[in-house]
């Protein structure tokens, strides 16, 4: 797409989402006509729809904002495409998705507005999106979904849990990337997990999973989830991870169960012979929340490289809590006190570090700005999107 199209697409799109109920009127009246116009698509969607909605103007926003970077926004396309085979879509299910959302944006723009050179730059970046996708799935040869059957469900506070799988064949994807499930009593809610263990060929897979307050997938999973219950994971999704040969050392911030990814990764580099220097910074609101630091310090304790730091923004544990201290190993580090963001750029730039990050929308986006106010360079840092 050349620079007038970009242009027009974005635009056009700002300034429907620009005012305060703008997403939710563009997502209702999207939904309406695709619902209208191809009423079996229904199927494919959840009862109810709110995280849904949400989700797609934010994936929305993600891709427009990356139009001009085709080197990042076209793997992340063809993930999609991989991941979206998992519904039992088809070609003509692509096609009803962007007549669907160009009618909705005509409808909420206005004619004065909705050009049609606008008309022709959306045709033509839809034309782009499906296409990517539609060719990613077709050149996929791993199966659309695994089958994965719980083989432990351990509550470690009472909002969150460690979940285990025995997937049904192997999966292959990147320590640090994403996976996409779908738990037997919430029926086509596909919520995303990060593994917290490299992949291996017996088929293993290990979750961390936070109940959040309201939701209709996590405290099912936290709360309800039996030994024996049947899961379907979708393929592998994101970009964090580890070269294969890293140039620069690197800085991992992780809070809450955002410390999965970063785990799998420092797991699987533990089996590396070289590795570029580490320093990983977990953190959480109570010293409870921190609850696999000593993991990560036992890995830093036989691997030089690695260097781990916990904070926490209270010293003491909520009211509920009566479990142990994450710090009663001999020799560890007692947590920083602070908000992570802020204790993080106070160590400094961090400009010579390739930079990940993960946690809530929240945390991240916080942690990301006080990073840049110190003057770690933006490119440094990565973070899977925000949606």
């Amino acid at each position: 797409m050349d620079s007038r199209t970009i242009s027009l697409v974005r635009t056009t799109f700002k300034a429907v989402a620009a005012s305060e109920d703008g997403p939710e009127k563009l997502t209702k009246s999207f939904y309406a006509v695709l619902f209208t116009d191809n009423p079996g698509v229904r199927d494919f969607f959840p009862a109810a729809m709110d995280t849904q909605r949400d989700r797609l103007v934010k994936a929305l926003a993600y891709v427009v904002d990356r139009l001009e970077d085709p080197g990042n926004l076209l793997p992340f396309l063809a993930q999609l495409g991989r991941d979206h085979r998992k519904y039992g879509i088809d070609d003509s299910h692509y096609r009803a998705v962007g007549n669907s959302l160009i009618k909705a944006l005509r409808n909420f723009a206005g004619t004065e507005m909705w050009t049609e050179e606008v008309d022709k730059a959306w045709t033509e970046a839809i034309g782009v999106i499906a296409a990517t996708m539609i060719g990613a799935a077709a050149s996929e040869s791993n199966p659309p979904v695994w089958g994965g059957t719980v083989v432990e469900h351990r509550e470690i506070l009472r909002n969150l849990a460690v979940v285990r799988l025995q997937l049904s064949e192997p999966m292959y994807y990147a320590a640090g990337q994403y996976l996409s499930v779908q738990i037997p009593s919430r029926p086509r809610m596909w919520r995303y997990l990060s593994p917290a263990n490299p992949a291996n060929e017996q088929g293993e897979i290990e979750f961390h999973v936070r109940g959040v307050s309201g939701g209709w997938v996590s405290p099912s999973i936290v709360g309800h989830v039996d030994v024996g219950d049947q899961w379907l994971v979708g393929s592998p999704l994101g970009s964090l991870g580890v070269p294969p040969h890293p140039t620069q050392d690197m800085l991992m911030v992780g809070c809450g169960t955002g410390i999965a990814p970063l785990r799998a990764q420092v797991m699987e580099m533990a089996s590396r012979r070289n590795n570029p220097r580490v320093h990983v910074v977990v953190g959480g609101h109570h010293p409870c929340d921190l609850y696999d630091y000593a993991t990560l310090w036992r890995l830093s304790q036989t691997n030089p490289w690695l260097t781990v730091t916990a904070v926490t923004e209270n010293n003491d544990n909520p009211w509920w809590y009566y479990g142990g201290s994450q710090a009663d190993l001999a020799g560890m580090d007692s947590p920083l006190v602070g908000q992570i963001g802020k204790v993080v750029a106070s160590m400094g730039s961090w400009a010579d570090r390739d930079i990940q990050i993960a946690g809530s929308p929240s945390m991240v986006q916080t942690t990301k700005f006080r990073m840049m106010a110190a003057g770690t360079p933006t490119a440094n840092i990565r973070h899977d999107p925000l949606y």
